[in-house]
């Protein structure tokens, strides 16, 4: 099963979709609860290179959950590019406020990572959901960098520069690198929300990162804008839509490069870094 959102409509009516009710507003919820349990993939030191594997918090996509995003990574990615990562995949702070797409495909719980009003110009519990992301990264961290599909791409690629401007992530080192799948900026930035989020890329953001953007995604768009925020971005295009893509050979060795250059980067880091880790 392919979770594809774009398979049978346009991207002009599904982006008219997501932003008329795919968003909903609620209440301002409480986060002083402990994290949800995570669900993780550890490896060795990799064995082919004797350094040390990254550790990656992974953030799933509106109304799905971690759970959903590890069995699409693990049934769409190779063991080649699988073996040599640490990935740990967290459910979001708030259980879903309305239907999923993927009800037909996968079985609830479901979770988001924040709420927006009908246009983007109103969000909720977007500051919440930074605080409940560092937490988790406090105890089970610390990460060396981030992976995102939709809106947890949305979130990933803010960080960066949030970080960068004392705004999120205060109490965690700094985020080492990103892969944004089917991602894009935060809508509201272009209205002054989420306010904590303004400025994220206000300046070219130097993290690393690597994007997955799909010819047939409804965010084809919002993700070529977001690649032209970084700096020497790593991009994959896809013949897919809004999905986890398989990694044909091209990709795959685009992917196989981007975290050996991490992995060296991590290694070459100063001991007195590391000591932090």
């Amino acid at each position: 099963m392919d979770l594809n959102l774009t398979a049978h409509a346009n991207s002009t009516t599904l982006l008219s979709k997501m932003l008329s009710h795919s968003y909903p507003c609620c209440q301002t919820a409480s986060v002083s609860r402990p994290p949800r349990l995570a669900f993780k993939i550890t490896t060795a030191m990799s064995s082919e290179t004797k350094q040390r594997n990254p550790r990656i918090l992974c953030l799933h996509g509106f109304r799905t959950s971690g759970l959903i995003l590890r069995s699409l990574i693990t049934s769409k990615w190779p063991d080649t590019v699988l073996r040599n990562l640490d990935l740990d995949f967290l459910d979001g702070p708030f259980p879903a406020t309305g239907k999923s797409d993927i009800e037909r495909f996968y079985d609830p719980p479901y979770y988001e990572w924040y709420q927006a009003s009908k246009g983007f110009r109103e969000y909720r519990n977007f500051e919440e959901c930074l605080d409940y992301v560092e937490d988790y990264m406090i105890k089970h961290g610390p990460f060396d960098g981030l992976l995102g599909f939709s809106q947890g791409a949305f979130l990933s690629a803010t960080l960066p520069g949030m970080q960068e401007q004392g705004k999120a992530l205060t109490k965690v080192p700094k985020v080492k690198f990103l892969v944004l799948i089917s991602g894009g900026k935060i809508p509201g930035l272009r209205f002054g929300q989420p306010e904590a989020a303004v400025g994220a890329f206000s300046s070219p953001v130097r993290c690393p990162s690597l994007h997955f953007i799909g010819e047939r995604d409804f965010l084809k768009t919002e993700g070529e804008v977001l690649v032209e925020s970084f700096v020497e971005p790593v991009v994959i295009r896809h013949t897919s839509g809004h999905t986890i893509p398989k990694l044909e050979a091209e990709a795959e060795e685009t992917v196989l490069s981007f975290f050996q250059r991490i992995r060296k980067m991590l290694s070459d880091e100063p001991s007195s870094v590391r000591s932090l880790m």
